[in-house]
């Protein structure tokens, strides 16, 4: 069971998009599924989050949300080159630089606005099944290590073979850093306490339900890790499947 899994999950080689339609209809997947973008620096380690709010093909144009933390500004205006990297149900999305972006509004908000990309990097990294758990079997999990003053516990709503997704109650965003490793991420699997390092690569807060999202990938996994994330989402796989006939 476990070789199908690995098998599905097998990177697939990248492609890169160089045609204005193929262009913007990929970062607009991106801005229509809220996914959060990570912002780099050339010659700097800190990361920044933002979000694309607009994608226009005719004018040639993209919007971005303000970065987070908004100290980021200064790089943009300093006119240092970046990089934006963004991930969609397994797909790395990325792109560098190609002129300076603007610090203007949309939709009342602050923004930067810049040019379409000349070419995109398309990397379709995983394409493993990737299990929800129901919300009355929601494992226990904890987040700590020497990067965090005091653990933070929570909850996994879903786990595929790279990661998983979690929650935490309450406004955390402070406490935690994008593109920070994590050495001590444990989750109470029904079959015993996994413990692994994790990349912390999306954060964030709901304030309409006070719930903080993040998805968070394994990184340098052991085997022995690797093969419980395997079996538990083998046996998610198996519940669901199990479920979906019943419904039938």
């Amino acid at each position: 069971m476990f070789n199908a899994l690995n098998a599905d999950d097998a990177p697939q080689p990248p492609k890169v998009l160089s045609t204005a339609l193929e262009i913007s209809n990929t970062l607009r997947m991106l801005q229509e599924s809220h996914d959060p973008l990570i912002i780099t620096f050339h010659e700097r380690s800190q990361r920044f989050q933002s979000y694309l709010v607009n994608v226009d093909r005719d004018s040639n144009q993209i919007a971005l949300d303000e970065m987070i933390p908004r100290d980021g500004e200064r790089f943009l205006l300093a006119g240092e080159p970046y990089r934006i990297e963004g991930f969609h149900d397994g797909v790395r999305v990325a792109w560098d630089s190609n002129g300076t972006l603007d610090i203007g509004e949309f939709g009342g908000a602050r923004c930067y606005r810049g040019t379409l990309p000349d070419e995109v990097v398309y990397h379709q990294r995983r394409n493993a099944f990737r299990a929800a758990l129901k919300l009355t079997d929601l494992v226990s999990i904890e987040l700590g290590g020497e990067k965090l003053k005091a653990p933070i516990r929570g909850k996994l709503l879903d786990i595929s073979a790279t990661g998983c997704k979690l929650r935490f109650d309450g406004d955390i965003t402070s406490r935690l850093q994008l593109g920070q490793v994590y050495d001590r991420f444990t989750a109470d699997l029904p079959f015993g306490s996994m413990v692994a390092p994790v990349e912390l690569r999306y954060l964030h807060f709901e304030e309409r339900i006070d719930t903080t999202f993040a998805g968070v990938r394994f990184h340098n996994m052991s085997g022995q890790v690797q093969r419980q994330v395997e079996r538990f989402v083998y046996q998610l796989q198996r519940e669901a499947r199990r479920f979906d006939k019943d419904d039938m």
